[in-house]
């Protein structure tokens, strides 16, 4: 059997992208969703319940490739989020990154759309 407490080390060592995507893994893996668990835990009790409303309100656009169109897609970035060019090209470079989080879902919508248009990738979660 595997060292439970080593497991549970590495796992609070992951980024919320890498849990994001270790989530995913394991549903597809398993032919379960996270859904279920969440709401399992929020009808545990009244506190979990407010966030797990709050989740559904925000949404994080996550860049998750530059579909070989680095230039156009450097240029969304920038113009989205006002960084300059050496920081639109970092988050470019190094994707999975969030372009944007907290954000509405019509404008996560509308910020997908106009990265897909420039050539990207992108992720709504």
């Amino acid at each position: 059997m595997a060292d439970l407490n080593a497991l549970v080390d590495q796992l609070s060592e992951l980024t919320v992208l890498e849990a994001a995507e270790l989530s995913k893994l394991l549903e597809e893996k398993w032919g379960v969703t996270a859904a279920a668990p969440v709401a399992v835990a929020a009808a545990g009790g009244a506190g979990a319940a407010a966030p797990a409303a709050e989740e559904k309100t925000e949404f994080d656009v996550i860049l998750t490739g530059d579909g070989g169109k680095k230039i156009n897609v450097i240029k969304e970035v920038r113009a989205i989020t006002q960084l300059g060019l050496t920081e639109a090209k970092a988050l470019v470079e190094g994707a999975p990154k969030p372009v944007k989080e907290g954000v509405s879902k019509d404008e996560a919508e509308k910020l997908k759309k106009q990265l897909e248009e420039a050539g990207a990738t992108v992720e709504i979660k």
